[in-house]
C-alpha cells in the first residue's frame, strides 16, 4: 500500500519570530480527506565537544517551555541558509569556548515527527582548544562536563531527558565503537 499523503490546500494560521503553523488539507492513501497541522521550523544543530580528559562538554540552562532547568549538548538554531556544520561550529564557541579541530558529522534527528519540520543536525568534536566563551547577548547557562558512562546513568535516571543530547550520546557511542 502507498503510504503518501497529498496535500490539496494550505494555509498558515500562525507566523512567529521561530516558527510558522500551517494547516493543511489532505488527501489520505485510500482517498479520504483529513487536516493536517504543521509547525515549520528551521532546524537546529547539537554538538557534543570532547575535553582532553575524556570528558563531554554540556550545558545547562532553563528552558521556558518545561519551566526547568536542562542539561544538553550546545545546540542552537539554523539561521536561514546557514550550513548546519558551520552553525554547529558557531554554537560550541559561543556556547562552551571551544574552537573544534575535527568535527565528526553523525547524522540527524527528528524531535517530533507528527506535526513538526524541524531537523537537528548532530556533530561530535573529538579534538578541540579552548578560546572563550561569548554568549548571546540574552543567553545564559552553566557549563558541565562528563564522561559519557555517566551521561548514559543521567539519561537512565531521567535526570537528561533532551532528545537531542540523548541521540547523540548513542551515536558517540556507536561512532567510538568502530574506530
Amino acid at each position: 500500500m502507498k503510504l503518501t499523503e497529498k496535500t490539496l490546500s494550505s494555509v498558515v494560521k500562525f507566523e512567529g519570530r521561530i516558527v510558522k503553523l500551517i494547516h493543511d488539507q489532505i488527501e489520505l492513501p485510500d482517498g479520504r480527506e483529513s487536516m493536517r497541522e504543521v509547525v515549520k521550523h528551521p532546524g537546529g544543530v547539537c554538538i557534543a565537544c570532547e575535553k582532553e580528559n575524556g570528558e563531554l562538554i554540556l550545558v545547562q540552562q532553563f528552558r521556558y517551555p518545561f519551566k526547568e532547568e536542562i542539561i544538553e549538548f550546545p545546540a542552537g538554531k539554523l539561521e536561514i541558509g546557514e550550513d548546519p556544520l558551520d552553525a554547529a561550529i558557531r554554537e560550541l564557541e559561543e556556547e562552551v569556548g571551544y574552537k573544534a579541530d575535527v568535527v565528526v558529522p553523525l547524522g540527524r534527528f527528528y524531535p517530533s515527527v507528527g506535526y513538526l519540520t524541524e531537523i537537528i543536525y548532530l556533530y561530535y568534536v573529538p579534538k578541540s582548544h579552548f578560546v572563550g566563551q561569548h554568549l548571546d547577548d540574552q543567553e545564559f547557562l552553566n557549563v558541565l562536563s562528563y564522561p559519557i558512562e555517566e551521561l548514559n546513568i543521567l539519561i537512565q535516571n531521567d535526570e537528561i531527558n533532551d532528545g537531542k543530547t540523548i541521540a547523540l550520546v548513542h551515536k558517540i557511542e556507536k561512532y567510538k565503537e568502530h574506530l
